[in-house]
């Protein structure tokens, strides 16, 4: 091998570091010119939701309902919310090592604001994992059930509305609506025992079709309704990651059938509720329908982001957020459910929205308000 004159092999060494200097920053340009869309479309992500979605106040400090604009929506919607939602459930049932679980459980309760003094098991080094913790029981003495009242709150949360329903409109907070045929879906079952004469399946479409949300046809209600001298009124209870996460049955009522929507994720917090027209029709829900004292009865349990999954006692069989799920999915139950009022139903795995729409007299009367922070079992009227 031939050696090289001393300068020669400066100059190559020289040559090498800049060939490899330049290879390198030719990597990071190629590199940032990747990251450049991803964090301008962030930011532009970032910004339209907040522009949006921000919460601005009235000169006299009373917040303002703004619609937003069909293009912002649709914009929302294109996030992939329900993938999320579908990753934080497995990740809140993964277990965490016995060491871990104070002070990541301990973060969550400082953040949520969770009373631990009302769950029936106080020390967290016993939930194995976040999911348990949210679905955590509570003393049964924290949660007494009304007796004086027919309706009494099927959970803890805060109340966003409430009334009588008008002209196939329902307010899922104040100033903002959505149509109740389209929530509930086309009236495919009789009347007398709300139920389908078999399990079927309609698309997303189909209801879309049935109505554009801004019907104001009352035939639908009155359709529902066993007495004509009746109203039907509507009552929206919304669950915050920090309130307790499972839901109880109402009052004394019999569930025939279920009706399960399959739909987005879409965050049902307050503020967003103000701002989308029609939210709850666009959401995933599972509606469960029957009979109570007065008449007919339904209670919604309305997804969100976030929510991994919610759960039902009685209906095993029910799956939500699973991306295999595209088409409306009614289902009978062979015998109806006899509930009590009080009586564990179901829980959600993060806070979520449940919506209670029934019949009742016209002297029916709500002893909670829009705005109120209720508990499960406190009453909701009669």
């Amino acid at each position: 091998m031939t050696n090289l004159p001393v300068c020669s092999a400066t100059k190559l060494i020289k040559g090498l570091g800049f060939v490899r200097c330049l290879s390198t920053q030719r990597r990071r340009i190629a590199t940032s010119s990747r990251l450049v869309p991803l964090a301008v479309g962030g930011g532009a992500t970032v910004f339209g939701y907040h522009y949006a979605f921000k919460n601005p106040e009235s000169q006299n400090g009373h917040r303002k309902n703004y619609s937003v604009a069909d293009v912002q929506v649709n914009l929302y919607r294109l996030l992939p919310l329900n993938v999320v939602s579908r990753v934080w459930g497995k990740i809140n049932d993964i277990d965490l090592p016995v060491w871990m679980r104070s002070p990541v459980l301990g973060l969550y309760v400082r953040v949520f604001k969770c009373n631990l003094g009302e769950a029936a098991n106080p020390n967290l080094k016993e939930y194995s994992n976040l999911g348990q913790f949210f679905r955590r029981c509570l003393k049964p003495e924290c949660r007494p059930i009304d007796s004086l009242h027919p309706v009494v709150c099927p959970s803890d949360g805060v109340i966003l509305n409430c009334g009588v329903v008008t002209e196939n409109q329902v307010e899922q907070v104040k100033g903002a609506t959505y149509s109740l045929n389209r929530f509930l879906g086309p009236q495919t079952f009789p009347q007398e025992s709300l139920s389908l004469t078999a399990s079927g399946k309609l698309t997303l479409n189909q209801v879309s079709s049935f109505d554009d949300g801004s019907s104001k046809d009352t035939r639908y209600e009155e359709k529902l309704k066993r007495d004509r001298n009746n109203n039907l009124y509507h009552c929206v209870i919304y669950l915050a990651p920090g309130d307790y996460h499972r839901f109880h049955s109402p009052t004394d009522w019999k569930i025939s059938h279920r009706r399960y929507f399959p739909g987005y994720l879409l965050s049902v917090n307050p503020r967003f509720a103000r701002r989308i027209p029609q939210l709850f029709n666009l959401n995933e829900r599972a509606v469960y329908f029957g009979n109570w004292q007065h008449g007919f009865f339904s209670m919604a349990l309305v997804g969100a982001t976030n929510v991994g999954s919610i759960h039902i006692y009685c209906d095993k069989d029910l799956v939500t957020n699973s991306s295999k799920v595209k088409e409306i999915i009614d289902y009978d139950f062979h015998r109806n459910v006899i509930l009590s009022k009080g009586a564990p139903l179901g829980e959600f795995n993060l806070g979520s929205t449940i919506v209670l729409v029934f019949e009742a007299s016209k002297d029916f009367k709500f002893s909670i308000k829009p705005g109120q922070k209720v508990k499960f079992g406190e009453p909701l009227g009669g």
